[in-house]
């Protein structure tokens, strides 16, 4: 919950001399290993770690059947999580539920790649784009300087800009701004009118899950429809076949066919049944999001369990006018048990007579400014004095990349491969036995 990763986490339960499993149940004289010798009672893996994570005993259920033998091998082997047998409450818990599906949703968004940069950003794995769908990365050092700014992953795949048409950019510490701006507003409604703020939550949270769920059951209907319209199908092709009417080749190609959209919609039908069926078992879940709010007493300084906790998902939309320094760009932000929840106080309100004519003013200018531009740009000024800018432009984000890498060389944080002892290559040598 606080923005660690496997790896990381077993790094600091090792520096922290925790014992590893193995070797506190050998002291109660239990596990399979208990009679083995352990090279480092200290060395934690990140196996181990993931492992714990998605335990479901620690819920304090007992889960059997997790393994099967098979017959030909006569070795058990895991079978799917369809097929396990729950039994429910039957020890006591050491994690709630709330956390447990927090940390499974982290650990299905967050893909760390090894970097210089040490810890995640903590906006990593909440941020999408609204028009593509895809993950939004973050680039720590931007024209020379230290600016966190989140771009769209897809617009960057080659060919560029086909996956997706912009970058999405933005800046990480205005996502953050954002965030505290909605949670402090939110936490201050609360406090003073609680049953409006209880009501406006249902409310909302009733409007987004009706309208959701609504979808999803006709697309069941459609599913099962579709599912009965299959098993038809196959009968048919196989009676024909049988009767000669259908050439063998073209049955097994048909067969194929159906067989792979049949377990496609299968696999559709049993997760929309599940959320059909959850629809009902998560009305409450407004009642834990006030008590989320409630927990803590203010948002000046976001940590990353807090974001966790709240944050559900954040879509990122295109700047209104790109290229322009005075501009809006939406952000939707999703929280948990409830959804995209705007508090009355950041609620769009309508412009008066006097604020309307001097927006329309802002954007009158801004038009004026970029047909100059494409004059500029047409006659050839434009590229002349991007020459000359660029060129000396250039030159001030070089110095500046430079002094930051100088920075992070003399903290550590990582060493050119120049800089690396040098090594001489090992030949290798094979033994007599491995010759023969």
């Amino acid at each position: 919950m606080e923005g660690y990763g496997p790896y990381q986490i077993s790094k600091l339960l090792s520096e922290a001399k925790v014992e590893i499993p193995a070797v506190h149940l050998a002291r109660f004289q239990e596990g399979v290993n208990r009679t083995k010798p352990v090279k480092d009672p200290y060395g934690w893996g990140s196996s181990t770690i993931v492992n714990i994570l998605k335990k479901r005993e620690y819920l304090g259920h007992t889960i059997n059947f997790k393994t099967r033998k098979h017959f030909k091998d006569k070795k058990s082997h895991y079978v799917d999580e369809s097929e396990w047998t729950i039994f429910e409450n039957t020890h006591e818990a050491i994690i709630d539920q709330e956390t447990f599906d927090n940390v499974q949703r982290i650990r299905a968004n967050v893909r760390r790649y090894p970097d210089g940069w040490g810890d995640a950003h903590p906006l990593t794995g909440l941020m999408y784009c609204a028009d593509c769908g895809g993950k939004m990365y973050v680039h720590r050092v931007n024209n020379g300087k230290r600016d966190p700014q989140f771009t769209c992953s897809q617009y960057s795949k080659i060919p560029c800009g086909t996956l997706c048409g912009t970058q999405h950019r933005i800046r990480a510490e205005a996502v953050l701004t954002l965030i505290t701006d909605m949670l402090r507003a939110i936490a201050e409604y609360s406090k003073n009118d609680r049953a409006e703020f209880i009501r406006t939550v249902q409310e909302t949270q009733a409007a987004q899950q009706a309208a959701d769920i609504s979808k999803k059951r006709k697309r069941l209907a459609a599913a099962q429809k579709r599912a009965g319209e299959l098993e038809k199908l196959i009968c048919k092709i196989y009676e024909d076949n049988a009767l000669g009417k259908l050439p063998d080749a073209r049955y097994e190609a048909l067969d194929a066919q159906y067989a792979k959209e049949q377990d496609t919609l299968h696999a559709e039908i049993t997760e929309l049944e599940k959320a059909v069926t959850g629809y009902e078992q998560s009305r409450k879940s407004a009642e834990k999001f006030i008590a989320l709010i409630d927990k803590y007493e203010n948002f000046d300084t976001l940590t990353n369990t807090m974001l966790n906790e709240f944050v559900e998902k954040i879509l990122v939309h295109e700047r209104a006018r790109k290229g322009s320094q005075d501009t809006t760009q939406e952000v939707e932000i999703y929280f948990n048990f409830v959804g995209r929840y705007i508090p009355p106080a950041l609620q769009p309100v309508p412009l008066t007579p006097e604020e309307q004519e001097e927006l329309r003013k802002k954007e009158v200018r801004k038009d004026r400014l970029h047909q100059n531009y494409l004059r500029r740009k047409a006659n050839g000024k434009q590229k002349e004095w991007e020459e000359r800018y660029n060129a000396k432009r250039k030159a001030q984000v070089e110095s500046a990349k430079a002094a930051i890498r100088a920075e992070d060389m003399e903290k550590g944080v990582f060493i050119p491969v120049s800089q690396l002892p040098r090594q001489e290559p090992r030949k290798a040598t094979i033994s007599a036995s491995a010759a023969v």
